[in-house]
């Protein structure tokens, strides 16, 4: 399904397949940071992408009521690591993500802790590092394997400290861009996902029935109405005042 003959964008991983259900190919599928850079470069119509670049992009309008969120654990966004917290001197992050990233600092901020974040230097190899952030599948795959570290739910984290959910993505759109062709897509699309999310957990080949019965709208919320939008604005007032600069104030377009 093409708008103004650009496809649509979405990332490779199981918790955004019930918000494209019904959307016909072609789909782009790629990492939050990849995905963004493809958006920005006007080769997609509209992306579900991480919220830091709704924040950081003037030029965008996000999809009011859909959201990939979490109301606590979230499962598969944590904070590996064998040393404890207060002790931990470097954290290898996966730059895929931009909002994993930054919610990580904002925890640590929060905790008044000052660990040095670096890339990933050998992605395919995870678990090498003592401490490292991991998202999405390859999350959920390190956690049900073996593993000598602790684990920190990020969202759970976020959760104790705010009492607040917390939104990792969001439909962005170019602004003065979109009609309600592209928005009507993406809403039914969501809708018609959420309601069946019981199909999901059933014909998904990812993991295993039980475990995505658990995570498909379990950990992983749709919702983005009040709740939703409040712990948005709580994450960027804390990340501009981490950044010390101003970030936008998020449009929201209905369908």
């Amino acid at each position: 399904m093409l708008f103004d003959g650009l496809p649509i964008g979405t990332v490779p991983y199981l918790n955004a397949v019930p918000l494209t259900n019904g959307l016909e190919e072609p789909l782009v599928r790629l990492p939050p940071s990849q995905l963004a850079t493809e958006f920005r470069a006007d080769r997609l119509a509209a992306a579900l992408l991480s919220v830091t670049e709704a924040l950081t992009s003037p030029g965008s309008d996000v999809l009011d009521g859909f959201a990939i969120a979490c109301h606590g654990p979230v499962y598969s966004v944590i904070l590996a690591h064998q040393d404890k917290l207060e002790d931990i001197q470097e954290i290898a992050v996966d730059s895929a993500s931009c909002t994993s990233v930054n919610l990580l600092r904002v925890l640590l901020n929060m905790w008044q802790l000052r660990p040095k974040l670096v890339p990933w230097a050998d992605y395919a190899n995870a678990g090498a590092a003592r401490n490292f952030l991991l998202i999405g599948n390859p999350a959920i795959e390190f956690r049900r394997q073996a593993h000598p570290h602790r684990v920190l739910d990020l969202g759970a984290a976020w959760w104790t400290l705010t009492g607040l959910p917390f939104v990792f993505a969001v439909w962005v759109l170019h602004h003065g861009r979109h009609g309600e062709v592209l928005r009507g897509a993406l809403t039914a699309a969501g809708r018609s996902g959420v309601r069946q999310l019981d199909r999901w957990s059933a014909e998904s080949k990812e993991f295993d029935a039980a475990f995505r019965r658990r995570y498909l709208g379990g950990y992983i919320r749709y919702g983005l109405g009040g709740p939703e939008k409040a712990g948005l604005n709580h994450f960027r007032d804390a990340l501009e005042r981490l950044e010390e600069r101003p970030l936008h104030a998020i449009r929201y377009v209905g369908s």
